[in-house]
């Protein structure tokens, strides 16, 4: 409910607002936001990307493509392709009606058209006439919950709201979905580090066991006591690199005996301190401070960096074995894309199974193949080493032999049935301070991708966007969860997956009680030792080809940021070029210095950006500081951040054109019953923070 002191709002004026004969039509970007053109020269595109005419006629439908429904024309919706009437009757079919409950503290709109950044339209929609919809144009399309103070409510077309409880069977059908959609996420950095370290393919298998249970415990703690959003918790992309470069370290290169060990403890320590200082930085407020620096022109460009900056690790290894590879990105490619709409008893299997099904297939083609003798070569044998085979012909087809068939690894046959991982599974942690500046810094930009996360996802679920206050009580969780992983010996910090969001908007399933669910089913997953010997047995082409895609859609993702921006305006065009162009360029400016050409290294050639440490252009005196600033230079996210925020901060801009983020105010969340039962922690746990003003509601 809006506040009723005449003296902090204006009272609004008479609705609908009188038509503006000289009010340009809105673009894309101010349907979305509530922005007015400027200088954008962009198109009139809805957010299902069809290009709209600026000028509709009555016999014109806008469609909707993701959902294949029909929507009212643009300018007689709102920034979500409601019509913009004083009630907004929630029009459902009688299965959502049984479902949905009406929340009693919800209100019908009054005067004010907000966009979906929370923030008012500076000036009134044309007024064109409605056109006559046919029967079936808003059937199934429900309107949001629009508050008269600013703010957008809930996307009521989710299928399944923040607080809904439809039951155990859409629960556990939904939730299993949930995850399946993003298997790729949690599952691949293990797949990756591991091998980097030395590990055998049962240490993989442990490992991916492991962040299936931390993965499973941190969801359900987010979920109660940190941001309350439906988000998963897991290994996030962003700590993939500075893994790697201290997986890479000089110091670590001449170690045999028990190397994956010793650098598992390594990362754990430099994870645990980086954990306990992000944990800081939301719990004492901190955090609440920074958030005035972070807006979608900076969160965009951070966030794609991390999908760009692996460029070479990608398709070098699928190349490996390219026909399988490229197979499953094709079939990937044709589900998500090309069958994106083809729905099998009412739902898009296609498009949210897309990388499951892509990676299933593919396998079985491998699997025939390699059973029907294409890979196998005489006298040849596929589990010996590359040094010790004599003849020539072996050594011609002992790549091939190693990367496509899918029997090399005996992960599967050599797993446990049942195992329990458990702290310090791999022995007492070593802290290191170098490398624990290094996974600091790593964890600012891990709380500039959750920011952008919470907020994205709060307008798809939530009543309001969460307050500063309950940003960064879900950014002082992440960081204790993450302390978690580094006990645990996950090999990467934890935090809310970017790509969660995407799924979000895709399965229509916003109710926190699915991922719940869905973290109780990964905990008892994580316990059965032949699932993580199962994922470990996955051909390293196949991962390849998997993080080509996860890679691809994380830069995609960042930059769909923009859309709360002034996409189109030069200032931002010119911030988000420069930090993205610089973003590679640096770094390799980093990884190629004294760097000789052709030199024989025993890091495989995907490796060798991740070893500047030793080889860097910062010389100084101190070994320490010459190794903390020549990695974190060679880091692509870094580079993208540090160059976003100065500019987007100095550069000056409009709120309007920099997309400012807009977050609900403590005093008014308290006052509404609904966004407190959003956001407030359960179990009167919430009594604990009252005298914390920065972390409670």
């Amino acid at each position: 409910m809006a506040s009723s002191d005449p003296t902090k709002r204006p009272r609004p004026g008479p609705w609908p607002p009188a038509p503006e004969s000289t009010a340009m039509p809105p673009s894309s970007w101010a349907k979305r936001t509530g922005f007015r053109p400027k200088f954008s020269g962009e198109t009139n595109v809805s957010d299902s990307g069809q290009i709209l005419s600026p000028k509709p006629k009555e016999t014109d439908v806008n469609v909707d493509l993701e959902s294949g429904r029909e929507r009212t024309p643009l300018a007689a919706t709102t920034a979500n392709g409601v019509p913009e009437t004083e009630k907004m009757p929630v029009v459902a079919s009688d299965r959502d009606q049984t479902v949905r409950k009406r929340r009693d503290t919800e209100v019908v709109p009054k005067a004010t058209v907000p966009g979906s950044n929370g923030q008012h339209r500076a000036d009134p929609l044309p007024q064109v006439p409605n056109p006559k919809p046919n029967h079936e144009d808003v059937v199934g399309v429900l309107p949001q919950i629009v508050a008269d103070d600013g703010f957008v409510g809930r996307h009521s077309h989710l299928k399944y709201e923040l607080r809904d409880s439809p039951g155990l069977v859409p629960i556990g059908f939904y939730g299993l979905q949930h995850y399946l959609s993003i298997l790729g996420s949690l599952i691949l950095i293990p797949l990756v580090i591991v091998p980097a370290m030395g590990g055998s393919h049962e240490d993989t298998a442990k490992v991916v066991s492991t962040v299936l249970l931390v993965s499973g415990v941190t969801t359900l703690l987010h979920s109660f006591f940190g941001s309350r959003l439906p988000l998963i918790q897991g290994p996030s992309f962003v700590f993939l690199a500075p893994a790697l470069a201290i997986i890479n370290s000089p110091e670590f290169q001449g170690q045999n005996d028990n190397n994956f060990e010793h650098i598992m403890k390594e990362l754990q320590g430099a994870i645990i301190i980086s954990s306990a200082f992000q944990a800081i930085l939301g719990y004492s407020g901190l955090m609440s401070l920074i958030l005035r620096l972070i807006n979608p022109v900076v969160v965009a460009p951070t966030i794609a960096a991390v999908g760009l900056s692996f460029y070479s690790y990608g398709f070098p290894q699928l190349g490996t074995c390219l026909e399988i590879g490229a197979v499953q990105i094709l079939v990937v490619i044709i589900f998500s894309l090309y069958l994106r709409k083809v729905s099998v008893f009412g739902h898009r299997i296609f498009l949210i199974y897309a990388v499951p099904l892509g990676l299933a297939i593919t396998w079985a083609i491998a699997f025939l193949l390699t059973e029907a003798g294409a890979y196998t070569y005489k006298d040849c044998d596929a589990t010996v080493p590359a040094s010790n085979i004599i003849s020539e012909a072996c050594r011609k087809h002992v790549s091939r032999m190693i990367h496509c068939r899918v029997d090399t690894s005996h992960a599967l046959k050599s797993s446990p049935w049942f195992r329990v991982p458990y702290p310090m599974q791999w022995g007492t942690p070593i802290f290191r301070g170098k490398l624990a500046v290094v996974m600091c810094v790593v964890s600012i930009i891990a709380s500039v991708d959750s920011v952008g996360s919470y907020h994205a996802t709060s307008l798809l679920v939530a009543s309001r966007p969460p307050t500063p206050g309950v940003l960064s009580r879900g950014i002082g969780l992440e960081g204790l969860c993450s302390i978690i992983a580094g006990l645990w010996g996950t090999g990467t910090g934890s935090t809310t997956l970017t790509e969660n969001v995407h799924t979000i908007a895709v399965t229509k399933m916003g109710s926190r009680r699915s991922v719940e669910f869905g973290a109780c089913l990964l905990i008892l997953l994580s316990l059965v030792g032949k699932v993580g010997g199962f994922i470990a047995s996955i051909p390293d082409v196949m991962v390849a080809a998997l993080l080509c895609i996860m890679w691809a859609m994380l830069a995609a993702l960042g930059l769909s940021n923009l859309r709360y921006s002034e996409a189109g305006s030069s200032r931002n065009i010119i911030i988000v070029g420069l930090s993205l162009f610089f973003s590679l360029s640096v770094p390799a400016y980093f990884q190629q210095y004294g760097v000789t050409p052709n030199a024989n290294s025993s890091v495989p050639s995907y490796f060798q950006p991740y070893i500047v440490a030793s080889h860097g252009p910062i010389r100084s005196r101190f070994g320490g500081v010459n190794y903390v600033l020549n990695t974190l230079l060679s880091f692509h996210m870094v580079i993208a951040f540090l160059i976003a925020l100065i500019l987007d901060n100095t550069v000056p801009g409009s709120r309007q054109e920099r997309g400012v983020y807009v977050w609900s105010e403590s005093e008014t969340a308290r006052r509404e019953p609904a966004v407190a039962k959003d956001y407030e922690l359960p179990f009167r746990v919430g009594r604990v923070f009252r005298w914390v003003k920065w972390v409670g509601m």
